[in-house]
């Protein structure tokens, strides 16, 4: 497998996962959006404008959840890369383990009835965390890949490079980035329907979907020789 077909695949995969644990998250969780602060803001003003809207402690306390999701994978991925270490192989397992506690309080907390009962906090914290985590990675690790929790930036950028090559003004590299950036773009719209259908079907196992991406990412990078 080359370069270009890892990087493909890796952020395909990554986009996927964010998506589908954002999607999960807002369903199963009042609104919650683990991965998109911008989103949370929004649910808090309109919350804080329309008093007999349910409480909004959750999407409060996910702020600094995030942050500190952010914050550890800083800090642990600037600990391995002084030792050299697999940075991105360990950050993962972070996310994983994140991960797994989100599914694991939210099926304890099932039926989900109530966004300030313990297990829903617990749930709901750990999966913003994890995704704090997963951003991290993105910004530290894999800068070289098209974002894959934040579309917005991507579906603009695809956007541009498909006029401009209609319009007969691309370059030597616009098809290559409209590649880079239309996947992820995909990868995550599917992400999200997947989720929605698999929650309403199995409830919070359906995580088990991105635990199984993380395990194959991890065990992946872990097989890979090391950089000389």
């Amino acid at each position: 497998m080359n370069a270009a077909q890892r990087n493909r695949l890796q952020s395909s995969g990554l986009a996927f996962l964010a998506a589908y644990v954002d999607t999960l998250g807002f369903i199963a969780l009042f609104g919650l959006f683990t991965a998109h602060v911008t989103g949370n803001f929004i649910l808090i003003g309109s919350a804080l404008a329309d008093t007999s809207q349910m409480s909004i402690l959750l999407k409060f306390l996910a702020f600094p959840a995030f942050i500190i999701g952010v914050a550890v994978g800083r800090l642990l991925i600037a600990a391995i890369q002084r030792r050299n270490g697999r940075a991105l192989g360990w950050s993962l397992v972070l996310q994983l383990v994140l991960l797994i506690g989100f599914m694991v309080c939210g099926m304890a907390a099932a039926p989900v009835q109530s966004p300030t009962a313990g297990w829903v906090m617990a749930s709901g914290l750990l999966g913003t965390a994890s995704m704090g985590v997963h951003s991290a990675i993105s910004r530290l690790l894999l800068a070289h890949l098209a974002p894959t929790s934040l579309m917005t930036g991507n579906v603009t950028q695809v956007v541009i490079d498909m006029v401009d090559m209609l319009r007969g003004a691309s370059d030597a590299g616009t098809t290559e980035r409209c590649i880079k950036f239309v996947w992820p773009v995909l990868s995550f719209g599917v992400g999200a329907i997947a989720a929605a259908f698999a929650y309403h079907a199995i409830g919070f196992a359906a995580l088990v979907v991105p635990v199984l991406i993380l395990v194959a990412l991890i065990g992946w990078e872990f097989t890979q020789q090391p950089a000389s």
